[in-house]
């Protein structure tokens, strides 16, 4: 199947739905200026003072660094909370948006981001899953309850030489522990995971309502593939958008090899002719 065949079996799939499901991995963030952290190259370029010391995603996206080197750590989400902050999300939201308006049953987002893009572009946020939590909730890094709270009024300043946080770290406000972003980090044992655990629950209870779902996957890798697999257990109306993974079993969908805009931008003229 050609892609123009392609496009035209996912724009029937679109007309034809009563309920949307967006899944996003990383590669939605891309088209608006976030950084790609694709291997090691890829996150040094983004975070040159941690290449000298040889850290990589894995080793600062780990509860054990934070316990350690609370200042380094803070550097690294402190500085990603402030580029998601300014980031501008790209149009393609709004186009889901958009082509999710004619259907009965709206739309729900599944991402493993953890950039609160999706809410920036005016999704409502009962209806967005967060499978890895958010870097704009925090929690007490003791876990001295379960209590989570607004980043809001953390406003990080960060030595971009040294990759470490100068502003006053964040303090869990019961027992006065270092504060840390509510995202599962890897080998994580004390990520409170009771929001993303409401949040799925009230997708599930939607999907139980849709009839005819169309999910639209954006940007999803393989290296760790809790979105694409979410997406394919929603099947057989995949609508996987990916420049390099974009193959998908065809009882389950279809694959555009393209980026995230430009895929959506493709669909949408379709839509419209």
């Amino acid at each position: 199947m050609d892609e123009n065949e392609r496009i035209r079996r996912a724009v029937s799939w679109l007309r034809e739905a009563d309920g949307m499901l967006v899944t996003a991995g990383a590669g939605m963030g891309v088209d608006s200026g976030l950084p790609d952290y694709r291997g090691a190259d890829g996150f040094w370029r983004a975070y040159p003072a941690l290449k000298q010391q040889r850290l990589t995603f894995r080793d600062m996206a780990n509860p054990r660094v934070m316990a350690l080197h609370p200042r380094l750590c803070w550097g690294f989400y402190g500085h990603r909370l402030d580029l998601y902050r300014r980031t501008i999300p790209h149009e393609g939201f709004a186009m889901l948006r958009r082509w999710a308006d004619s259907m009965p049953r709206g739309l729900w987002a599944f991402t493993s981001n953890v950039d609160g893009q999706f809410q920036k572009a005016d999704f409502d946020d009962a209806t967005i899953a967060e499978c890895h939590g958010s870097i704009h909730v925090l929690q007490c890094s003791e876990v001295c309850n379960d209590r989570l709270w607004s980043a809001h009024d953390v406003r990080p300043i960060v030595d971009e030489a040294s990759c470490e946080l100068t502003s006053d770290l964040p303090r869990c406000p019961a027992c006065g522990a270092v504060a840390r972003p509510n995202i599962l980090m890897f080998g994580d044992y004390d990520w409170i995971a009771l929001r993303t655990e409401q949040q799925e629950a009230r997708l599930h209870a939607w999907l139980s309502t849709v009839e005819r779902l169309v999910v639209i996957e954006i940007g999803a890798g393989k290296a760790i593939p809790t979105v694409r697999l979410f997406s394919e257990q929603n099947g057989p109306r995949v609508i996987r958008i990916n420049p390099r993974d974009f193959g998908i079993a065809s009882h389950l969908g279809i694959g555009l090899a393209r980026g995230g805009v430009d895929g959506l931008r493709l669909l949408d003229r379709a839509m419209n002719a």
